[in-house]
């Protein structure tokens, strides 16, 4: 149980430290700030209630948006063993047509990255740019005062300028800011699993499977190297599913004829399975109070459409360090305007489009090309460049 924060203030076993932010949450939106912040000249300390390396249930595709984003923050994909460049992406329609869409070649448009050696290699950079990274230590408490805030997490007492909450869906800080959302179960919910032996088309090529009864859900199948692959299946929450019958359907998937054709005769599947709730409401979420910034799943900040975080989380623990850098110690609401209004601009426009089209979901092919071949890839090489 944790003590009175009178009683955590005076213990000798608490260490006291000050810093200009507090990034609650190592994950991608965390670390993403750390390393603004850290680039910018500013102390950060990053805590995180798990030690890294550790898991995270996902379904580990990188979209072009959240591949820029890595890229801006400077991460070698080459540092990630199981990263995997995706040269081509099989979609298909409720009423059974496939179609292959082949990714340009001038830059990477689409991968897979373990989220297990994804989010470690982020906070691994985190470290190497200067943030003080505490994994192991969850947060507690806080207290906001006029001109700063203090942190309580295990061991420790911090003082600081401003607090960034990257710490998921139901976020501790958000419950010791403004209190937590009751029963929101978020808008998607996901259902992941890793399999091996994969010798069908799907050993080097991404699927979405967009199956009748499922939508405007959808099943996927994205490769790793060695013949593995992550496959599973999200699901939005409309009332009429009942996640207690995910198991089932998961089970009555990979009896399909079209998912065993592209897997291949000796697909295995790995481990136990895995699901999580996806929030999906960045439109209607709080995005900062007082001297905290919600980033993330902490700001609901998933597309509505597919589910896709990855990206999302990496841009909102980017503009959330920017702003503060924008601001100053001393200007909070300024930081506060500015992180809303580049959220705005950046994902809240696209997220009330996604919502009047969800239907887009029936013809998947026309989202593709316009979320993906009609943007510049990421990592262009300089040959690429010149060609």
């Amino acid at each position: 149980m944790t003590p009175p924060i009178n009683e955590q203030a005076n213990r000798s076993d608490v260490s006291h430290l000050s810093v200009d932010v507090v990034v609650v949450g190592g994950g991608p939106a965390g670390s993403a700030a750390a390393i603004e912040l850290s680039r910018a000249g500013r102390s950060v300390i990053v805590l995180d209630k798990s030690v890294f390396p550790r898991d995270k249930c996902c379904g580990d595709g990188l979209t072009t948006l959240a591949l820029r984003e890595l890229e801006l923050l400077g991460l070698d994909p080459g540092t990630i063993k199981d990263w995997f460049d995706v040269p081509s992406a099989a979609i298909r329609s409720p009423s059974g047509r496939e179609v292959i869409v082949p990714l340009p070649t001038a830059g990477k448009y689409a991968a897979v990255a373990p989220r297990f050696q994804l989010d470690d290699a982020l906070f691994q950079l985190a470290r190497k740019e200067g943030a003080d990274t505490r994994d192991g230590h969850g947060f507690q408490s806080l207290t906001e005062h006029d001109e700063q805030v203090v942190v309580y997490a295990d061991g420790l007492r911090i003082s600081t300028r401003y607090v960034i909450a990257a710490d998921g869906m139901w976020s501790p800080v958000r419950k010791a800011v403004d209190g937590a959302q009751p029963g929101y179960l978020g808008e998607w919910h996901g259902f992941r699993q890793y399999g091996r032996n994969v010798t069908g088309p799907a050993k080097d090529q991404l699927y979405v499977w967009f199956e009748p009864d499922m939508i405007p859900g959808y099943a996927w199948s994205f490769p790793l190297p060695g013949g593995r692959v992550n496959i599973g299946f999200g699901i939005l929450r409309d009332g009429k599913r009942r996640v207690q019958d995910m198991k089932e359907q998961w089970a009555d998937l990979l009896r399909r004829p079209h998912i065993l054709n592209a897997l291949g005769p000796n697909f295995e599947l790995e481990d136990r399975h895995t699901a999580w709730p996806i929030p999906a409401k960045i439109d209607q979420a709080t995005l900062a109070g007082g001297r905290v910034l919600f980033t993330g799943d902490a700001a609901m900040a998933t597309d509505v459409m597919t589910g896709e975080g990855i990206g999302q989380a990496l841009l909102t623990g980017r503009l959330a360090a920017e702003a503060i850098v924008a601001a100053g110690a001393s200007q909070p609401e300024y930081a506060a305007m500015v992180y809303e209004a580049e959220v705005r601009h950046h994902l809240v426009a696209d997220h009330k489009m996604s919502s009047l089209l969800g239907e887009v979901l029936k013809r998947p092919w026309s989202r593709w090309h316009r979320k993906f071949l009609n943007r510049p890839g990421a990592y262009v090489s300089p040959q690429e460049t010149a060609d």
